[in-house]
């Protein structure tokens, strides 16, 4: 009898947790980090570096690498795009084109892509890997690999 008691509250037990717990949608989320890079590419096309910056984590322990060098913070690498876009003929036209994403874990993604930015004096092109973490029910970068 007692057995039986301990049976029917481990079920009971397994079935509330599979009430409480959500379940993961990798699809998605996946959508919701697309969404990061649609927003980010309007707010770049606008002229928006603040906006751009809205796709990062706003935490000093951001990481930014590219061939100009490596970034520590949300805040540097905020000032490292005003140095390097100072102008809306500089920033361009940006589009991405999304390679790849793959869930490493319910709160991280890691993301491959290309960038095109259109310009009248002259097009760049690259290529990049981010970490994508969700934080506050937000996805963002974490670490960012562009060259």
């Amino acid at each position: 009898m007692k057995n039986h008691a301990l049976l029917i509250s481990f079920c009971l037990l397994i079935g509330c947790n599979r009430l409480t717990k959500p379940k993961f949608d990798a699809a998605a989320e996946e959508q919701a980090i697309r969404a990061v890079f649609t927003a980010q590419q309007i707010a770049w096309n606008n002229g928006d570096l603040e906006g751009f910056m809205e796709g990062y984590w706003k935490s000093d322990s951001l990481q930014f690498m590219s061939l100009r060098g490596i970034n520590h913070g949300w805040q540097e690498t905020l000032e490292g795009y005003q140095k390097g876009y100072p102008d809306r003929a500089a920033m361009g036209t940006l589009s991405f084109d999304i390679l790849q994403i793959t869930p490493l874990s319910t709160t991280h993604f890691i993301v491959m892509g290309r960038y095109h930015l259109t310009r009248s004096g002259g097009n760049l092109d690259g290529a990049f890997t981010l970490i994508f973490k969700k934080v506050n029910q937000k996805w963002v970068a974490i670490y960012d690999h562009t060259c």
